[in-house]
């Protein structure tokens, strides 16, 4: 068992929560995470860079001086790789980097990175976040009070407006709920911070999951 920080609306200590590791899988499964890591940074890239070659550069296609008896190199376009303007040899083209990977591929990947952060003391449970009128201070001083210091993923069961207003202008804090959690976003961020209701909601799901198998 794991015994995970709870903090109370205010920042205040509680007793910790037990939580069965095994939930989240036996082990952090390494390889699976940094591949799935991988694949969630390749479907960022947007792939539109793109170079001319040799046939899509302006100019003339005729040969700049004869063969021979010149006492100059050989050439044969002034579109040539070789010369100033001419065009790029083996230049980026566009293309799609997206790679596809299976849900369940994605599920234990994230399973595994939240797994790691229970692990290296990383997660933190807080009752809830006060965020009723939408201020940044109480968010900030909460983060403050149980020991964030650094990037910071906070999540809640669902949507909240006032919590998403109250902590957009916080540089090193992404919010989101859990549902959208995804394996880079845990391990991107140095801490993970999550509601009572919203590390319930994961626990339940993963459990549900093991007993319908």
């Amino acid at each position: 068992m794991i015994e995970v920080p709870y903090f109370d609306k205010e920042g205040n200590k509680l007793s910790p929560l037990p939580v069965d590791e095994t939930v989240f899988g036996k082990s952090v499964r390494k390889k699976l995470l940094h591949e799935v890591v991988l694949a969630h940074l390749a479907n960022q890239r947007l792939g539109t860079t793109d170079t001319k070659r040799r046939g899509e550069v302006k100019g003339a296609s005729r040969k700049p001086w004869r063969q021979k008896h010149t006492g100059r190199a050989r050439a044969g376009t002034i579109r040539s790789p070789i010369w100033r303007h001419g065009g790029i040899i083996f230049g980026p083209h566009p293309r799609d980097y997206s790679v596809q990977l299976p849900r369940a591929m994605k599920r234990a990947a994230l399973d595994s990175a939240i797994l790691a952060k229970l692990l290296d003391g990383s997660t933190m449970i807080v009752q809830e976040i006060a965020a009723t009128p939408p201020k940044t201070k109480p968010v900030s001083r909460l983060l403050s009070t149980i020991g964030v210091k650094g990037r910071c993923l906070l999540g809640s069961k669902d949507y909240d407006k006032n919590v998403w207003l109250a902590s957009r202008n916080l540089p090193r804090l992404i919010v989101a709920p859990v549902r959208d959690f995804n394996a880079y976003d845990v391990v991107a961020n140095k801490f993970l911070v999550m509601t009572k209701s919203a590390f319930d909601w994961l626990v339940e799901q993963r459990t549900r999951g093991a007993v319908s198998k």
